[in-house]
């Protein structure tokens, strides 16, 4: 019997295979930074800065109207408590499925997974997510706005709803896009139509009955309703909140049954 007994290898393994995925994941995020608008980390910023350009957008086109907001005493925070989630789904479910295609030659390494770059830009969505929705809090501020909402629970809890949402059908988009490279420029038309028929500016339940339960079955509808709840507690809408778990998990669901049975058996 030796004197020294070695410790299994599996047991050196695991920790070591852990820190492998980190560093994957870690490099693959940077490189994803690096790689937006100019090829470097100021690219990344006009990231960040683009809700901000957006919102300010919005506002523009509104006060040009002479368009009062439906709630609150601000366009810009009523502009934002719409577009904000909405972003937030479109962002996140189309820039997954970019930084696939973007990233997929990486994946020739044997280090580098498909599901390793699906999972680095849906961090790096989360953390550009969190951020923008910072500096637009910074600038109302700066223009004298409270963006507190009266309930923040439910306020915080629709927008990371609407993160899952964008996280689900970006899984679902890569699967597609996997087969169909061409789904990139069709789900363009689709992002357009969801975020025109939402409600990002107009208050949904204040359309008539008969046009407003068709739009509930558009889930990002729900979840702008779902935010502006929390902004005006007394607001007629009718958030299905089971409805909108249904598409989240059924999306994140169906998503990985396509990464496993779909977009592994692409070469």
């Amino acid at each position: 019997m030796p004197a020294s007994a070695q410790p299994p290898a599996s047991l050196h393994d695991g920790p070591r295979h852990i820190d492998v995925y980190l560093r994957v994941l870690s490099a693959l995020m940077l490189r994803d930074m690096r790689s937006r608008f100019g090829g470097n980390y100021w690219g990344y910023l006009v990231q960040v800065l683009w809700p901000c350009a957006h919102l300010g957008i919005l506002v523009g086109v509104m006060a040009f109207r002479g368009v009062k907001a439906a709630i609150t005493d601000s366009s810009m925070l009523f502009i934002a408590t719409g577009a904000l989630p909405a972003l937030a789904f479109q962002y996140v479910s189309r820039e997954v499925m970019k930084g696939y295609l973007i990233h997929k030659p990486l994946t020739y390494f044997p280090q580098v997974k498909k599901f390793d770059t699906v999972v680095a830009r849906c961090l790096v969505e989360i953390v550009s997510s969190f951020l923008g929705l910072t500096l637009i809090c910074v600038v109302l501020l700066c223009f004298g706005v409270d963006p507190r909402p009266a309930d923040m629970f439910t306020a915080t809890t629709g927008y990371l709803a609407a993160l899952g949402l964008g996280i689900g059908v970006g899984f679902i988009n890569v699967g597609i896009c996997s087969v169909f490279p061409g789904w990139v420029l069709g789900y363009i038309l689709i992002k357009i139509i969801l975020y025109m028929s939402s409600g990002v500016y107009f208050l949904s339940c204040f359309m008539p009955d008969e046009i407003y339960y068709y739009m509930k079955w558009n889930p990002v509808t729900q979840l702008i309703d779902w935010v502006r709840l929390g902004y005006e507690p007394t607001l007629p809408v009718q958030v299905d909140y089971l409805y909108v778990f249904g598409w989240i998990f059924g999306s994140v669901t169906i998503g990985l049954l396509m990464e496993r049975f779909v977009v592994r058996a692409q070469q």
